[in-house]
């Protein structure tokens, strides 16, 4: 994947961030959460469940891959209450947030993350570098 760059200046000197694990990045809307067949192993590891079990009740095949399936609501499947249920293990979609392609295009999109995040602006300084890593995931 090509790394990405800060065309915009967003992120040229970090950002902090601190998931505060408030949920709303999983839900009140359609998206995909792509999982792979590894990350697929280590969350059935962590349920309990058999790799075989995982696949049929929790993941749903998509033109790209595999995706987590969503409630009749949009919400992650692995959302309960306002919380993750896989956090420790979660995919690595999840893990880049909001550190995403699609978050940092333009200052407008990094506007509407920020207003929707409220982890953003808090916790440690993730360096230029890192976001970089991070958004080469492609998401």
């Amino acid at each position: 994947m090509k790394t990405p760059s800060d065309k915009t200046g967003i992120y040229e000197k970090g950002i902090r961030f601190k998931c505060t694990e408030c949920g709303r990045c999983c839900s009140d809307g359609p998206g995909l959460v792509y999982v792979t067949d590894t990350e697929i192993a280590d969350i059935a590891e962590f349920l309990g469940m058999s790799q075989e079990a995982f696949v049929t009740d929790c993941v749903r095949r998509v033109a790209k891959g595999k995706s987590l399936r969503e409630r009749k609501n949009w919400d992650c499947w692995f959302l309960k209450d306002g919380k993750c249920r896989i956090y420790s293990v979660r995919p690595a979609q999840c893990r880049t947030w909001p550190f995403w392609q699609s978050n940092l295009s333009s200052k407008n999109d990094w506007a509407a993350t920020c207003e929707a995040c409220p982890g953003i602006g808090r916790g440690r300084l993730f360096a230029k570098e890192e976001i970089d890593e991070r958004a080469s995931h492609g998401f």
